[in-house]
């Protein structure tokens, strides 16, 4: 009867036991299977472009005012407003009567002087010999000389009266200065205009190529210009750039434009200067005063490591890090500093290095120490379980923003 008791306590002990280790076995393999699953990226060193985006204004390369530069009534406007002009095409016309009478007066005046020159002239010299001879007096030689030098001052004086008279009537009509386009006109068909009076009649601005003028910190004025010069940036030639620009709707401009540093001066009281740059403008597409922002190629970063921005949270204090896997696939948090946005991405400065693996989706679910199951990134492919500050997100242009 012991024995049997004995025995039957020794089975119900080893089925307690076997009851406990497969109730064991089965909570680790469902542990196992509730690992969350999270998506992560390994970082990979590549060559980066990089560029600042600078805000800018467009300003024409040549401007003109046109004004008159005789008095007078307008007679003709000859030109149509917002047309291209050429240098030297009339644009007004002014009342040329007066002008042309005066030019008439002064002519003949000239020919009037002119024709009684050869008599005194022929006159000088029959009383040179004569005084030489005493057939005259000296007093009435000296006369004949005087009105003989009399006589070549007229015909100066007439010529030159008739140049101003030809150069004023000239001026009748108001020609443009340069080549390019001209805007609205102030004056129509019979205003009276004044010699060079305080307002234009018009105004001519070249456009093609056109200035854009960008303003950046003068701290960074030294670093650009040694970038320049060790050719870190590359230029079609030395201190020159390339330079892309973005239009008011966030187009990229077709065409590539040249930084140069000529006439560049610091502004005390805001400390930034002024970069002008040149760009073609064959389409008339650049108008002066137009908003743009200016993309200046800094050079290429060899290298570098760029973190997906999903990937990317703050601290409450706004400072960056990342989750990643560790070699025992746990979750680890490391702080990270980026340097700028380019497209999705920002590129790190320091706290990752190539091969490591950033944890960019599943972010919710995890914490440092989990455990985890990784699945590959697939870029492009849209998860729920993107992170939901979208303040590291805004910034989104491939370069660096100026301050």
């Amino acid at each position: 009867m012991r024995d049997f008791r004995k025995t039957g306590l020794i089975v119900v002990l080893v089925a307690l036991v076997v009851v406990m280790m497969t109730t064991g076995c089965g909570k680790r393999k469902e542990g196992a299977q509730n690992r969350p699953e999270v998506a992560v990226l390994v970082m990979r060193a590549e060559s980066v472009p990089l560029a600042t985006e600078l805000p800018a204004r467009i300003s024409a390369l040549l401007v003109a005012e046109v004004r008159p530069q005789v008095t007078g009534i307008i007679k003709k406007r000859l030109f149509t407003e917002g047309d291209d002009v050429k240098a030297g095409e009339t644009l007004y016309q002014i009342d040329a009567a007066p002008y042309q009478a005066a030019f008439d007066n002064a002519s003949a005046s000239l020919t009037r002087a002119e024709a009684n020159l050869p008599p005194l002239r022929s006159k000088a010299r029959r009383y040179k010999e004569l005084v030489a001879i005493r057939a005259v007096s000296q007093q009435d030689f000296e006369d004949v000389t005087a009105a003989y030098t009399q006589a070549e001052a007229d015909v100066k004086y007439w010529k030159a009266a008739v140049e101003t008279a030809r150069i004023n009537l000239g001026y009748t009509s108001v020609s443009a200065p340069i080549s390019g386009r001209i805007g609205k006109s102030a004056v129509t068909v019979g205003a009276l205009a004044t010699a060079n009076q305080a307002s234009a009649f018009a105004t001519i601005q070249k456009l093609d190529p056109v200035y854009v003028d960008a303003t950046q910190s003068s701290a960074n004025l030294l670093k650009l210009q040694r970038s320049m010069t060790a050719g870190r940036i590359k230029g079609s030639a030395p201190n020159q750039a390339k330079v892309r620009l973005l239009l008011e709707d966030g187009t990229l401009y077709p065409l590539e434009g040249t930084l140069k540093f000529s006439d560049v001066t610091v502004d005390p009281s805001t400390g930034s200067f002024i970069l002008r740059m040149v760009f073609p403008n064959p389409k008339k597409t650049l108008l002066p005063g137009m908003y743009v922002r200016t993309v200046v190629q800094e050079g290429i970063a060899e290298r570098a490591i760029l973190a997906p921005q999903q990937g990317v949270a703050r601290d409450p204090k706004g400072n960056p890090y990342v989750l990643l896997l560790n070699a025992n696939d746990k979750v680890e948090q490391r702080m990270i500093t980026v340097d700028r946005a380019i497209a999705d991405r920002w590129l790190v400065s320091e706290g990752l290095k190539e091969g490591d693996r950033v944890i960019v989706e599943g972010l919710q679910k995890i914490r440092p120490g989990a455990s985890v199951k990784a699945i590959p990134f697939r870029p492009g492919q849209k998860s729920n379980n993107q992170p939901g500050n979208t303040e590291d997100q805004k910034l989104t242009q491939p370069t660096k923003k100026a301050d």
